[in-house]
C-alpha cells in the first residue's frame, strides 16, 4: 500500500470543541501562551503552568473524537496511514488510528523536570500537583514540548515524510516551526493536500490541492477524492 502521511494541527480537534490558538486571539482559555508554554513561564510560576495543564487535561477527558479523526481511520483500509500531529490530545488514538507520532508531547503524560531526553514518561489522567516528585528527585511536569524547547521526535517525523507517497496537512496554519517545515522534506512529485477553514500562504514551488473547509467536512471531501482515484 502507498504511504499516506498526515500532518495535523489544532484545527482537526476544533470540531471536538477544543479551542485553537488562532481562534483565541493568542490566548488559551485566557492564559498568555508564553506564561504557560515556555520554560521561562515554568521557572517563574510552575503552579500556574500546572493549573493550566490540569484544566486542559480534565477538559480533554470529556472530549470525543470528531468525524475528521474517524475519517483518517477509514483511510487505513486503503493506505499505510501515518499521522504526525502537533496536538497534545489523544483524539487520534481514541478514534482508532494505529500510527500516531506526537511532535509536541501528550497531555495525558508527564515526566520529571530533570528528564531532558524524555526517557521516563508516565501516563497521567489526574492533576499533577506541586510536590509530586519523580524517582530522580525532580518535580513532575506535563510531557509537553514548550516553545524554545527541542522537538525530540522531529527526526522521526522527517524520515516518515521523506517516504510519503501522499502528504496531507489538516488544520494547521503552517506557522509553527519546526513542524511547519516538514512539507519541505516531501518528494516534489507526490500528491499533496491541505485542509483548513482558512488556507494559509503556501510555498509557490509546491503543487497542493487546497480544500477550504472545516476539518470534518474537508476530510470527507478528501476521502471521496482519494477513493475515486484508487477504487
Amino acid at each position: 500500500m502507498q504511504n499516506l502521511v498526515v500532518l495535523t494541527g489544532a484545527g482537526i480537534s476544533a470540531d471536538s470543541g477544543i479551542k485553537t490558538f488562532r481562534d483565541s486571539g493568542g490566548l488559551w482559555e485566557g492564559y498568555n501562551v508564553y506564561d504557560v508554554a515556555n520554560p521561562k513561564g515554568w521557572a517563574k510560576n510552575p503552579q500556574l503552568v500546572l493549573d493550566f495543564y490540569n484544566m486542559r487535561r480534565r477538559e480533554l477527558l470529556l472530549t470525543q473524537p470528531n468525524d475528521a479523526h474517524k475519517g483518517l481511520v477509514e483511510l487505513e483500509q486503503f493506505f499505510n496511514v501515518q499521522i504526525i500531529t502537533q496536538n497534545v490530545d489523544d483524539l487520534h488514538e481514541r478514534a482508532g488510528s494505529n500510527n500516531v507520532l506526537h511532535l509536541h508531547g501528550e497531555l495525558l503524560k508527564m515526566r520529571s523536570v530533570h528528564d531532558v531526553y524524555h526517557e521516563n514518561i508516565l501516563p497521567i489522567k489526574e492533576d499533577i500537583l506541586m510536590g509530586d516528585i519523580a524517582p530522580d528527585g525532580g518535580q513532575y511536569r506535563p510531557h509537553i514540548v514548550w516553545f524554545e524547547e527541542e522537538v525530540p521526535m522531529l527526526e522521526y517525523a522527517i524520515e516518515i515524510v521523506e517516504n510519503a507517497d501522499i502528504f496531507v496537512v489538516i488544520g494547521t496554519s503552517l506557522q509553527v516551526y519546526p513542524a511547519a517545515g516538514l512539507i519541505n522534506f516531501t518528494n516534489k512529485a507526490i500528491k499533496r493536500f491541505i485542509i483548513d477553514k482558512q488556507i494559509p500562504l503556501l510555498p509557490n514551488n509546491y503543487a497542493i490541492t487546497a480544500i477550504e473547509n472545516t476539518a470534518s467536512a474537508g476530510v470527507a471531501q478528501l476521502l471521496t477524492m482519494l477513493k475515486n482515484n484508487i477504487l
